[in-house]
């Protein structure tokens, strides 16, 4: 079965985290589960940009944004000329808010060049799913994938459902996710092309987060669109 991983990082993230992956390592990843393709970023774009040309029909870049930046901001249009097909955006990485006005220049490039921005959610003050939905209000012409859709809080995941059922430019991604039934119920609910397989890689094994996909009660038809089909729309 050909799988898209929406959501992965390259390097090393230091700190409380303390994890990492080298390019060989992540290349080595994919293969080993199948992964044909893997959305990848790095708050480095250039790392990010040695990953496309040295991979170009596996790497899918997403440029990382920090809103309250104005060099990454600036340097957006520069990324997507080079390929780059989507926007990270790490609200708890940065400290500033989902839903605030510094996201807006972000929005309005990514809507001029017609691409998605996939933002951080699920921890508190900067990162919840209400913020995301307000962000999704503002912005309808923007498609934006809600990572992680919730995380590990069972009101945040429910939340993210809500705010993706209310608003169709959400999609959610569901890397770090506890609750295979909550991928189910996003995929009866939310929408069949609106709910993404991710890992979060290195934060999370990849067997761990297809295992939740497997287990969660969807459809053989279900796990393709979840696996690869969606994500493929996703990012065209």
């Amino acid at each position: 079965m050909k799988i898209i991983d929406a959501h992965a990082h390259i390097g090393y993230i230091g700190g409380w985290a303390d994890v990492g992956i080298t390019e060989e390592g992540l290349i080595e990843q994919m293969n080993r589960f199948d992964i044909e393709k893997t959305a990848l970023c790095n708050e480095d774009n250039e790392i990010t940009l040695g990953m496309m040309k040295k991979y170009p029909d596996r790497i899918i870049g997403a440029v990382y944004v920090n809103p309250l930046n104005p060099v990454t901001v600036d340097f957006m249009e520069r990324y997507f000329e080079e390929g780059f097909k989507a926007v990270k955006l790490n609200p708890l990485r940065h400290a500033y808010c989902a839903d605030g006005e510094s996201l807006d220049s972000v929005m309005e490039k990514a809507r001029k060049a017609g691409v998605p921005v996939c933002i951080h959610s699920g921890h508190p003050p900067y990162s919840l799913p209400w913020q995301i939905g307000l962000l999704a209000e503002r912005h309808p012409d923007v498609k934006i994938m809600m990572i992680h859709m919730g995380h590990g809080h069972g009101v945040y995941i429910d939340a993210a459902l809500k705010m993706a059922r209310k608003y169709s430019n959400i999609w959610l991604e569901m890397s770090g996710m506890p609750m295979p039934s909550k991928i189910k119920e996003a995929y009866e609910t939310v929408g069949h092309d609106r709910i993404m397989f991710g890992t979060d890689t290195p934060f999370h094994d990849p067997s761990v987060e297809l295992q939740k996909v497997l287990v969660s009660g969807v459809s053989q038809e279900g796990v393709q669109r979840i696996l690869y089909d969606n994500a493929a729309k996703f990012f065209e």
